[in-house]
């Protein structure tokens, strides 16, 4: 079981802007971290980072209590799967699996077995003596998962693994990680862009801004009580609406504070309701199976919202949408949330 910790992680390269402000976390032993931001964000530089592929500036990098800044990433035991497979075309499935055991001079029989066992708890055993080029993307990622996890190191890292898949697989492989952290008990931190991987894949999730961390929390904790305006309207589908608080929480609220609503608060009437609410019209309804996503035009601007597929609203229809005070966050000039009484 190993805890990671990183003290004022800075990064900065030559004649560019600084990658990495100054990161502060605490990794517990094994916790699943999801690491998560738009592109550019620096999110898998400081993944490399804790690898030993590249050198930070300035903090600590601190390893199962060891300070591992100055370590070689053979000697971090670190295991790090990356968004392309880098399969060997020319090895069968068992020989890559046992690739990294075999560069460490173990034995070929107990290799082999090792192979063997990763593969039975990645559903592989029937392709050991296969080649990468007659499997299907979702093996090969397994392929290169049980690479990694041949070397029964307590800590994984995953640089956007599932990036290539198409979304069923994705949806499949997002499944059987989660399924494997908890067999495995090895501390996991996962790179990606993708906020539903985010979301149902984390313990705990550390979102990143321009290099900078703006929260590292749970997951219902980040979706319900997001520090920012930016924490907020990242971390969800369809994303948070944004409106005047004064339309929301009455003339009493701030004037240059935004009220914050996720489409799933939001109600919607055919006449006028009690309450704040505002008038529009449907200009787009897109389906996704279980329910309704509305895309409504009001004199606030474009508004989100979802419902169940039963009401069947209709392009072009008139409608009142209701806005919940209680199910609003608010967020002052600067972005920060500001706590409100429910």
């Amino acid at each position: 079981m190993t805890a990671i910790t990183l003290h004022g992680i800075r990064k900065a390269y030559a004649l560019g802007p600084t990658v990495l402000h100054g990161i502060e976390m605490d990794i517990r032993p094994q916790e699943f971290v999801v690491i998560v931001g738009p592109s550019g964000c620096g999110k898998s530089t400081l993944l490399r980072l804790i690898a030993g592929l590249e050198d930070c500036d300035a903090g600590d990098i601190i390893i199962g209590g060891q300070r591992a800044n100055d370590l070689a990433p053979q000697d971090r035991d670190i295991a790090m799967i990356f968004q392309n497979y880098a399969l060997y075309p020319h090895m069968t499935v068992r020989e890559n699996i046992a690739f990294g055991l075999e560069l460490r001079r173990v034995p070929k029989a107990k290799r082999n077995a090792r192979a063997e066992e990763v593969a039975d708890l990645l559903q592989l055993g029937p392709y050991l003596d296969r080649k990468p080029a007659a499997l299907s993307g979702g093996q090969r990622q397994r392929v290169a998962m049980g690479r990694a996890m041949a070397r029964e190191t307590s800590v994984f890292l995953m640089d956007e693994p599932l990036s290539n898949l198409d979304n069923a697989l994705r949806t499949e492989l997002r499944t059987e990680i989660k399924d494997l952290h908890r067999q495995l008990g090895a501390t996991i931190i996962y790179v990606t862009h993708d906020q539903t991987e985010a979301l149902s894949l984390a313990d705990r999730i550390a979102v990143l801004k321009d290099g900078h961390l703006q929260q590292f929390d749970t997951p219902d904790a980040i979706y319900d009580r997001p520090a920012n305006r930016f924490v907020a309207g990242f971390l969800g589908h369809p994303a948070m609406n944004f409106l005047p608080a004064a339309r929301v929480m009455g003339p009493a609220a701030a004037v240059d504070a935004v009220a914050g609503l996720r489409p799933e608060a939001l109600t919607l009437h055919t006449d006028q309701p009690q309450g704040p609410a505002v008038q529009g019209r449907v200009v787009l309804v897109e389906t996704t199976g279980a329910g309704l996503i509305l895309h409504v035009d009001t004199d606030l601007g474009r508004m989100v919202a979802v419902t169940p597929r039963i009401s069947r609203p209709t392009h072009g229809m008139a409608l009142w949408i209701g806005l919940d005070p209680g199910h609003a966050l608010l967020f002052d000039a600067s972005g920060a949330r500001i706590d409100h009484p429910r």
